[in-house]
């Protein structure tokens, strides 16, 4: 049994989906997230200076004692957003026609792309840039008129495709799942990246022999690196429950 909590890091509000997917699945899991609030978003930035930011966070999540970690590298066992979702996409599509949404930054990468024709060559996969998505949840306009109109610019181009499976390829997207489910309709399914990770995350723990006890009280702290207050605000929406402890770490 192993009582150290889990680690989980974002550029900012956005992880709190995969937090929120981690309580659920893991009720005697503590966790420490980390909101990089004062340099989100990542997306514009380039892969250097994203890479920068990571080892910052991730030294000091190792320096807070965490059994394991979501996202970036880390000499203890780590679970990633990308591979749990493709594989969640290859299962569902019927038509073989696949859509990917991400900041500008994940989608020039082709990281989903990639992971997804890794378990299905065959596979087309739409990939769209959705730049604005982000800025708008952190603001919390989650079905606000403008948000629509502009999923509805982005996905147009999924649409035409045909997609019939579309994976919210950033953190911060599962707050979208109701207005994107409005605008694409009954006939796409929509890939929660956050679900599927806590999925994996739930595997690794049994896998790795990490797990808490069961009768283990959870105790989950929240740190971001600026503008606690709005994280407050906001972050309750994202876990549907106030935010007890939040400290301000400021890094770089």
């Amino acid at each position: 049994m192993n009582r150290a909590p889990l680690g989980v890091f974002d550029s900012g509000i956005g992880g709190l989906t995969v937090a929120r997917a981690l309580f659920e699945r893991l009720p005697h899991e503590s966790v420490i997230y980390f909101g990089d609030t004062a340099r989100v978003p990542y997306g514009p930035k380039s892969p250097d200076t994203v890479r920068r930011y990571a080892a910052e966070i991730l030294a000091y999540l190792l320096g807070r004692g965490v059994k394991a970690l979501v996202s970036a590298r880390s000499p203890v066992p780590l679970v990633g957003v990308i591979e749990p979702g493709a594989r969640a996409a290859v299962a569902a599509t019927r038509s073989g026609k696949i859509g990917v949404i991400g900041t500008a930054g994940t989608i020039a990468s082709g990281a989903y792309e990639r992971a997804i024709q890794a378990l299905r060559p065959d596979t087309p996969v739409c990939a769209q840039a959705c730049p604005l998505f982000v800025p708008l949840v952190e603001e919390g306009w989650f079905d606000h008129p403008a948000t629509e109109l502009i999923a509805r610019q982005y996905l147009e181009p999924l649409q035409r495709a045909g997609v019939d499976v579309l994976v919210l390829g950033c953190t911060h997207y599962p707050l979208l799942k109701p207005l994107l489910a409005r605008v694409l309709g009954a006939g796409v399914t929509l890939v929660d990246s956050a679900e599927e990770t806590a999925k994996a995350v739930a595997r690794a723990i049994e896998q790795g022999d990490l797990a808490a006890p069961p009768d283990a009280a959870s105790v989950h702290r929240f740190v971001v690196s600026d503008d606690e207050p709005h994280f407050r605000k906001v972050g309750a929406r994202f876990l549907g429950e106030k935010l007890q402890i939040v400290e301000v770490v400021p890094l770089g």
